[in-house]
């Protein structure tokens, strides 16, 4: 970690701990605003995405999620198969412009869209329950999609999505890296804040009051046991973000429509970028 990350680091965390002295309460729901605020909006300028890309857009919770979609040459729209592209959590749809050109190689439109607070989209705040409702926004407006592409958040999100979808809908999943648990995230986060338990008790009841939901429903382990499409998982060993251990316990449970491909030495991120990898993906979607 940078110094300059360890200063901001400290200074947020002498912050939230003078409130928490306070109000735990206004602690907790300061923590949450940060823990769903992107550091960093990536929008992936260093890539190129290939022409004639058709802009799309919608609004979501009064901000404009914004994204592309491509078409292969002379091909019906009625008669395609769509492949939908879902980013982490700061990051964009713009690190995935390696995959269009394939896709589209293979005959998908191919839908790729900016979360909220990501990217080109507008917000300053993205939660796992907004990034849901993005996709179905998007399997709504420009569905149904066949295919899905989700790393990270995005593969997370993607997964409690295709839960809400009936089995007789044929669809294939690639997912890499995906955080399994949210309560292991926030967990994390409290650690590296070093936050109090009172103040996480707030921050859970907080949650669970805006959203009706506790934390450990956000869970791909339990979700999978209502998501059946074929999937392709990909997980790289020395992951320090999504560690593998949570992967393994998915893997354990012995799903039949779940093909486990464990990676060395790619990381969280340079796994959808490795070619070997990225020709996997291509070919089994």
């Amino acid at each position: 970690m940078k110094l300059k990350q360890k200063l901001a680091i400290s200074y947020i965390r002498a912050q939230v701990n003078i409130l928490a002295l306070v109000s735990p309460r206004a602690a907790a729901q300061k923590a949450f605003d940060l823990f769903c605020t992107p550091k960093k909006k990536n929008s992936g300028k260093q890539a190129h995405f290939p022409e004639k890309g058709e802009k799309l857009s919608f609004k979501l919770d009064g901000h404009t999620v914004r994204g592309h979609r491509w078409l292969p040459h002379q091909a019906s729209t009625d008669s395609l198969k769509k492949v939908l592209i879902a980013h982490g959590f700061e990051s964009s749809s713009r690190n995935f412009e390696q995959y269009i050109l394939p896709f589209l190689k293979k005959g998908y439109e191919v839908l790729a869209f900016d979360a909220p607070a990501h990217g080109q989209s507008g917000g300053k705040k993205i939660t796992l329950p907004l990034y849901v409702r993005t996709i179905q926004t998007i399997y709504e407006e420009y569905g149904p999609i066949d295919s899905f592409l989700g790393h990270s958040l995005g593969g997370l999100a993607i997964t409690l999505f295709l839960e809400s979808l009936p089995p007789v809908m044929e669809t294939k999943f690639v997912l890499i890296a995906p955080p399994c648990e949210m309560v292991r995230a926030v967990d994390s986060f409290f650690r590296l804040l070093q936050l109090s338990k009172e103040v996480r008790k707030e921050f859970d009841e907080y949650s669970n009051e805006l959203f009706d939901r506790p934390f450990s429903y956000y869970s791909i382990r339990r979700a999978m046991n209502q998501v059946h499409s074929d999937i392709l998982w990909l997980q790289d060993e020395e992951d320090k973000i999504t560690p593998l251990e949570d992967a393994l316990l998915v893997k354990k449970d012995q799903h039949p429509n779940i093909q486990f491909v464990i990676t060395k030495g790619l990381g969280h991120r340079r796994i959808y970028r490795d070619p070997e990898v990225m020709r996997q993906i291509v070919d089994f979607l």
